[in-house]
This record gives structure tokens, sequence and C-alpha cells, in this order.
């Protein structure tokens, strides 16, 4: 017998989620090669050092726009809540694999809801400081001196959201069942006792409703 499905994702939300990793992969790539000497060698996979430095930018924009979409859709779905406090307190329980202990969870756990406000913060701060840096476009914008902070500002936020996109695979693939929802847009009705069951109990409750939506 095949396990229920229950949908996690809708279309919209799949591609763009695939949409922004492309960019964000893209962005790592290019920014490593201008970033380290050692690593120049990566702008032949972009055409060259020159056409690198003019996409990286352009890039950027891209994806700070796709994942504008994606706070927008799912913001109201990541404040922090109660139960992710003690969910936190028994990170023990997590690891060990004791979801029985741990109490109910909406459709997202405290580690998620921390990617999600690390990356919207972390993406905040390289385009306003990539704007800065953007000497071609923007060449008056602001001093040398506030050009060198952004610069350096953009530097940390970039090894920052490596390390958070980092932890974001790491966990989806840690956690078995998790890389189907973005792939399938289904997960399994086990699954989402297992990890959701709050938010599962939330969909149970709206098919039985009256059909508003």
């Amino acid at each position: 017998m095949r396990p229920v499905e229950v949908r996690r994702y809708v279309t919209f939300t799949r591609i763009n989620h695939w949409f922004t990793a492309i960019c964000f992969i893209l962005l790592m790539l290019s920014g490593f090669a201008l970033f380290s000497p050692a690593l120049y060698g990566l702008t032949g996979l972009f055409g060259g050092g020159q056409t690198t430095r003019w996409l990286h930018p352009f890039i950027g924009i891209a994806l700070s726009v796709s994942f504008l979409g994606m706070f927008v859709q799912l913001v109201h779905l990541n404040i922090l809540r109660r139960e992710d406090l003690v969910w936190t307190s028994q990170i023990g329980d997590v690891i060990a694999g004791h979801e029985e202990r741990l109490p109910e969870l909406g459709k997202y756990n405290f580690g998620q809801k921390t990617v999600f406000w690390g990356m919207f913060w972390l993406i905040l701060a390289l385009l306003i400081s990539g704007i800065m840096m953007w000497v071609q476009y923007f060449p008056t914008l602001v001093s040398i001196e506030t050009r060198r902070i952004a610069i350096l500002v953009h530097s940390i936020s970039a090894v920052l959201i490596v390390l958070v996109f980092i932890l974001h695979v790491f966990a989806a693939v840690w956690t078995q069942g998790t890389i189907r929802a973005m792939t399938r847009g289904t997960v399994t009705g086990g699954w989402s006792w297992r990890h959701h069951r709050k938010w599962l109990r939330e969909l149970a409750r709206r098919q039985t409703s009256k059909p508003a939506e």
C-alpha cells in the first residue's frame, strides 16, 4: 500500500525555491572567483573575469527578487512561537530522533525558521553592500571610505550565508523524506505526523471545514 501523501508546496513555491538555489550557487562560485586569486579559475565557468564581474551583481538582484517572493509567501509561517523555544531546549531529543518527546510543531521548526531569517537578513546585507560596491552603475553613491566598509560587510555576510546554506542542505538530507517536498511537492503522512504534527492537524481541520478556499 502506498503511503498517504500530503501536499506541502505548490508548484510556484518549488520553482521559485530552485531558481533561488541556482542563483545562490552561481553567486557563490562567481563570488569566490572574484574574492580570491587562488579561485580565479572559476571565472572560466562564466566566460572570463570581466564577464564574471559584470554578471555577479545582476544574478544577485535576481536572487533578491526571487527570495522576496518567497519571503512574502512564507513569512507568516516563520514567526517564532512558544513551542519553538521548547523544541530548542530539547535539542538533544531532536538529534536523537525522539520526536515523541517534542512539542507539536507547525509547518516549520526552529531550525528552519533560523535558516529563513538568516537568509533574509544576510541577503539584505549583501544587496545593500553590493549596491554600494557597484561602481559601474553607482560610482558616486557613497564615499571611498564607506565603500571599503561595504566590501568588508559584503565579505563577512557572504561567508555567513554560505554557512547557512550548508546547514540548510545538511538538514534537508539528514531528515529523511524532506527533499521530496521540494522535488515532488508532497511528503508522506508519516513524515508530517512525525515532524510537523500541528501543521498536519491544521490541514485536517481545513479540509473538514466549509470549502472557502
